[in-house]
């Protein structure tokens, strides 16, 4: 009978890891879907890079104050260069239910091409009534500041 609980017990462990491993895949998707068109909304200089926010967000960028809330992230969206920043996502922590911390490297080039920068990324995402957004986003360079 003791043999047969512990068997019990751990199937159920392999099982329930199984489900969270098939919702943080999930998840990655969805993310890597919204960090493929992030530079493309903040270009528009629309605000529509509001989207991808929760309405609570803070954005934490480098050698800066956070800004925090809808109209100072929008600020710093607004006059910012146009650029294309491609991110790879390296690792996702969480339940993949409520909220994952993604922890991904983003490289950054000009309209043309250049390579402008890269650097690290980890964005805290929270499941919210409208799907997965980013609540908490913080990012630096690899390189010095200027």
């Amino acid at each position: 009978m003791k043999k047969l609980l512990i068997l019990c017990g751990l199937m159920l462990t392999f099982w329930c890891n199984a489900q969270n491993r098939d919702q943080i895949q999930t998840v990655k998707k969805i993310i890597e879907a919204s960090n493929a068109i992030y530079a493309d909304l903040a270009n528009k200089n629309d605000g529509s890079i509001l989207t991808r926010y929760t309405s609570d967000a803070c954005l934490f960028p480098p050698n800066a104050e956070p800004l925090c809330g809808k109209e100072h992230i929008l600020g710093f969206f607004k006059n910012g260069p146009k650029v294309h920043v491609k991110f790879s996502v390296q690792n996702l922590y969480g339940d993949g239910k409520t909220s994952v911390t993604e922890e991904s490297f983003y490289e950054m080039t000009d309209l043309e091409g250049k390579k402008l920068d890269d650097g690290k990324v980890i964005v805290i995402w929270k499941n919210t009534k409208d799907g997965w957004k980013m609540h908490r986003d913080m990012f630096s360079s690899n390189h010095p500041a200027k």
